[in-house]
């Protein structure tokens, strides 16, 4: 009878996805070391890519070729300013550390009692109590991990960015077909677009974070607030955690600069208040008009992927998890994990129009290679 075998066939498919889903967590896990700085540099790729096309429509008078030279300029001294910013202000901030221990020590001593400790120790003691050498090696092979990935991380951008060209011949020798090609440049498109929205999205959010998060941190006298608010622009690229970080982090440090409580605790209420307002307010909003991913969905791609990729893996969760939706909602096997990863039910469908942008239709024509439009003139 027909019916067995179709429900056979389904249970058959299910499970090949879902194994293959394990098989593929498990060689990402294995290959980190490889394949992060790779989506990294890919993530940057798009990145600078979307800059060109905003600096082409800001820019009318500007060269199209110029376009990508000038944005891959314009983030290497943004990063390259924000990186020597961060250094720089790094070395104050640990002086800055030095000269509050006695002031740690005070809370240490306050807190102890409500932990029923009897004798709380001082940083002093706390220090002395560690391994020095083992946590040096550990703080020294992660310094020269960070190296090794970010020069890893521009070897490969340098490579993408250099034969982005050839993609649209590749585009051709893997899809001869003009249908399924047309169908996988509308889907590259379509991550394409969920990325950069995200980009958008998470720079526009940030920015109001750390500048009224700034404005609450300097209005209480918290020291180096700049350098604070430049820690919580970045954390909140990273969902969940990094709106955690930008709400407690900077009262903690509160709590040891100044002598009393009252300025630690109107800090922490300024920065939830600020939290809660744009993450529950704002952020849903515009999140709500660029992705289609359901919020559990973006909880379990933040622990998936961390758990897999550290640091890096969260810091691309939200992305990475996009492009994943996309991919297993062009076959029909694997369709079913896309729609539970959707919002609405429709992973087709994302809400990532730009202003001014053409539709996807006329976006994916436009970069069909030149043989194939002088095919289609032909017939």
């Amino acid at each position: 009878m027909p019916a067995p075998v179709i429900a056979e066939s389904t249970v058959t498919r299910n499970a090949v996805v879902i194994l293959a889903v394990i098989a593929g967590g498990a060689t990402l896990y294995w290959l980190a070391p490889i394949v992060t700085p790779l989506a990294l540099a890919m993530f940057l790729a798009v990145m600078i890519d979307g800059f060109a096309r905003v600096l082409q429509r800001r820019l009318p008078q500007l060269p199209k070729k110029a376009a990508l030279p000038l944005a891959v300029v314009l983030s290497i001294l943004l990063f390259g300013s924000t990186a020597f910013f961060v250094a720089v202000n790094s070395a104050g901030f640990a002086s800055q550390l030095v000269t509050d221990i006695p002031r740690l020590n005070a809370v240490i001593a306050q807190v102890a009692p409500m932990l029923r400790i009897r004798h709380p120790p001082t940083v002093d003691q706390i220090i002395r109590g560690l391994d020095a050498a083992k946590y040096l090696g550990i703080a020294a092979n992660a310094v020269k991990d960070f190296a090794s990935t970010a020069l890893f991380v521009l070897v490969y951008l340098a490579f993408i960015i250099a034969s982005r060209r050839g993609w649209e011949r590749k585009a051709v020798g893997l899809f001869p077909n003009r249908d399924e090609r047309q169908d996988a440049v509308v889907a590259f498109l379509r991550i394409r677009d969920g990325v950069e929205s995200y980009l958008f999205v998470q720079t526009i959010t940030g920015l109001m974070v750390a500048g009224l998060s700034l404005v609450a941190m300097a209005a209480v006298g918290l020291h180096d607030a700049l350098f604070w608010a430049l820690l919580i622009f970045f954390a909140v690229y990273i969902p969940v955690a990094g709106g955690v970080f930008a709400g407690v982090a900077p009262p903690l440090f509160a709590l040891v600069q100044f002598p009393d409580y009252g300025h630690a605790i109107i800090l922490f209420v300024a920065l939830q208040a600020i939290g809660g307002v744009i993450g529950n307010v704002i952020y849903p909003r515009m999140q709500g008009r660029s992705l289609n991913l359901d919020p559990v969905t973006v909880l379990l791609s933040l622990a998936f992927w961390s758990a897999i990729w550290g640091l890096t893996g969260a810091f691309l969760s939200t992305p990475l998890t996009v492009m994943v939706m996309v991919v297993l909602a062009q076959f029909d096997g694997s369709r079913w994990v896309s729609v539970l990863l959707s919002a609405d039910g429709d992973p087709n469908q994302l809400k990532n129009k730009m202003p001014n942008e053409p539709p996807d239709q006329k976006m994916a024509e436009a970069v069909q290679p030149k043989a194939s439009a002088a095919r289609r003139k032909r017939s």
